[in-house]
């Protein structure tokens, strides 16, 4: 079994808990993939890597058609039980075949997936396979920085794994230089349209106020955003 799956069953309640209301996802990553994606209304949109579905639920609101999926069952099962048994959610592993048909979305997003992924070209080639041409694929992961950030002694250049911990527990990531995401991105059909550095929401220093003091221009280095068109 994939460890990072086994790691996302074992603290499934605790991170979804803490992504409700932390300060890098519920006022950072949801914001920014939200301000990204636009004026969703009517479209067919798959998120995958769904957790326990914050983002599914604000798509939702906003009048999209959302099916979501993960690699995690206990994920799924929470994302159920917040979302209804009428959400279209599946157990589904980005790293093999994904159970929708060619063309079935009009746009895929994948906040925070990747990075868990050493081999970027099957993943990225079966979240091709199944938008329609010239859909997007609305996507953030960790920006390459942080790697030597917390390790200076790394080799940005390379792929390498990481490892960070956090109140819930271990996350296991890959490394990859932003050239070497372009240049996945190329290989599998995508033409980049966005990369995007954002700020956090303005309502974050209500509930930060000490840590966001840190940051008077509103940005710090967190995640790096983009927006792909399928060519």
């Amino acid at each position: 079994m994939d460890p990072v799956t086994t790691d996302y069953d074992s603290f499934a309640e605790a991170y979804a808990a803490e992504n409700e209301t932390s300060l890098m996802n519920a006022y950072y990553t949801l914001p920014a993939v939200l301000d990204l994606a636009g004026d969703v209304d009517g479209r067919r949109i798959l998120d995958v890597g769904c957790g326990s579905g914050p983002l599914f639920a604000a798509l939702r609101e906003r009048g999209a058609v959302v099916s979501g999926c993960d690699a995690s069952a206990k994920m799924v099962e929470v994302a159920r039980r917040k979302l209804g048994d009428g959400a279209d959610l599946r157990v589904a592993d980005l790293g093999e075949p994904l159970p929708y048909p060619d063309g079935a979305f009009d746009d895929v997003v994948a906040a925070l997936v990747l990075h868990y992924l050493e081999d970027w070209a099957a993943p990225l080639a079966e979240i091709r396979r199944v938008l329609e041409p010239g859909g997007r694929l609305i996507m953030a992961v960790n920006h390459p920085i942080l790697y030597k950030m917390v390790h200076p002694e790394g080799d940005y250049f390379a792929i390498a794994k990481w490892t960070d911990e956090y109140a819930f527990g271990v996350l296991t990531y890959w490394h990859r230089p932003l050239h070497a995401m372009t240049d996945a991105f190329t290989a599998a059909g995508f033409r980049t349209a966005v990369i995007s550095e954002p700020p956090f929401a303005p309502e974050a220093c209500e509930h930060f106020p000490d840590e966001l003091a840190k940051f008077p221009s509103g940005a710090f280095l967190g995640f790096l955003f983009f927006v792909l068109e399928a060519g």
